[in-house]
């Protein structure tokens, strides 16, 4: 294979989630990582020890696109700066990997929409959720019309690790994270979306922070906290190092009415013991709920005829175990974004879709912070959906 047959990818942020590059990293199938670029120096030795002295690492990303032979970038950097490395790479020319959530705020996903319309780009977003083995089966199930026409869509978010994972670095502040309704919840919205097959109109909340407000051992605001999750940190309270700025709620409650009239709920909670997402779809001939969210641990049964209390349900299936990170999901979301960058055609995540999870988590949030106060979810202009209304399954209002 020549070089020029090549596809060639730089890395926004190769720490923590930029690790998912190693998925796409395949030179004997075209595909090859060559550049990196971080703030943290362990960071950037850790790419160049893995992609070799050939691969270019900077700590300034623009240094990165300046480079004329990349092809698309992959940006996994902090969440809060998702806009400006996605517009700036969209502007360079650069079709992007954009991880979850694609900005923090409603302004910041429609700059992203335009400046990959204005440059004629590719936009795929990470929502790997899409492709985990137990939500694709709730859509396969839902659209076989077993269960009748969708009308209710409830989720359940036990966090177990939250303590860990978003109170002791900078997710617990919200000029960086807006909300962890927006850092979280933006994956279940994006999925409460996909399964409805529609994006939510109105939206209302409650919650609060409950729980890590009360914890004192904070570390220096110029240290970075240890997100490593350990199951030995238990009780929640007995957490230490949290952050020194903690003012994002804990606790959260949603209420959502789809554009096609199903209506939705969406619960998060950051220190229950147990790990796991719970859905439930109730239908005008039936109902289907997940027991356990992993493959090789999740049942999912179904309920279609009438009865009193049934826990085994009517159908059961038993999802089979998956090799690699978020039970193969990641493998086959970096799959199809390399499948659309040398093809093109549908895919199953969808931009449209993943900016309207982010509406939903920040107008959430504005709710949640009003006492309640319903919101409406502004809809995107017209010539932005066009042009990414054929790049996805699902990513068209309805």
């Amino acid at each position: 294979m020549t070089r020029s047959d090549m596809i060639r990818l730089g890395v926004i942020g190769v720490g923590g989630r930029g690790e998912i590059a190693a998925l796409a990293h395949q030179p004997e199938q075209g595909v090859q990582v060559v550049a990196g670029a971080d703030v943290q120096a362990p960071a950037l030795q850790a790419f160049a020890e893995t992609y070799g002295p050939d691969a270019f690492v900077t700590d300034d990303y623009r240094a990165l696109l300046a480079q004329p032979d990349i092809d698309a970038v992959i940006i996994t950097s902090p969440d809060f700066l998702h806009e400006e490395h996605a517009v700036a790479a969209l502007q360079a020319g650069k079709d992007i990997y954009l991880e979850k959530p694609m900005a923090i705020t409603i302004e910041g996903c429609d700059r992203v929409l335009q400046a990959a319309v204005d440059a004629k780009r590719k936009l795929y977003m990470g929502h790997n959720l899409r492709h985990f083995t137990m939500v694709r089966k709730l859509k396969e199930i839902i659209d076989s019309g077993i269960i009748g026409e969708p009308k209710a869509v409830w989720c359940r978010h036990f966090i177990s690790f939250g303590g860990d994972a978003y109170f002791k670095d900078w997710h617990a502040d919200r000029s960086k994270t807006t909300s962890m309704l927006l850092q979280m919840g933006s994956h279940d919205f994006d999925v409460l979306h996909y399964l409805c097959g529609s994006p939510a109109r109105a939206v209302t909340a409650m919650g609060g922070l409950t729980l890590y407000d009360r914890i004192t051992d904070r570390h220096g605001p110029n240290e970075r906290g240890d997100a490593t999750v350990n199951l030995d940190n238990w009780p929640p309270l007995s957490q230490t190092g949290m952050n020194p700025v903690i003012d994002v709620e804990d606790l959260s409650m949603v209420l959502m009415e789809m554009r096609n009239g199903i209506f939705a709920s969406y619960q998060q909670c950051h220190y229950t013991p147990d790990t796991w997402r719970n859905y439930t779809i109730i239908g005008t001939q039936g109902r289907v709920e997940n027991y356990g969210d992993l493959p090789g641990e999740c049942i999912i049964k179904v309920w279609n005829r009438r009865s009193f209390y049934n826990p085994h349900g009517d159908i059961q299936y038993h999802l089979q175990p998956e090799t690699g990170s978020f039970g193969g999901a990641d493998q086959a979301t970096v799959e199809e974004f390399l499948r659309f960058l040398r093809e093109g055609g549908p895919t199953v995540t969808s931009p449209l879709d993943a900016r309207y999870s982010v509406a939903v988590g920040c107008l959430a949030t504005a709710s949640l912070r009003s006492n309640g106060m319903p919101q409406t979810i502004p809809a995107v202009p017209k010539d932005v959906e066009a042009y990414f209304s054929g790049n996805a399954e699902t990513n068209a209002p309805r």
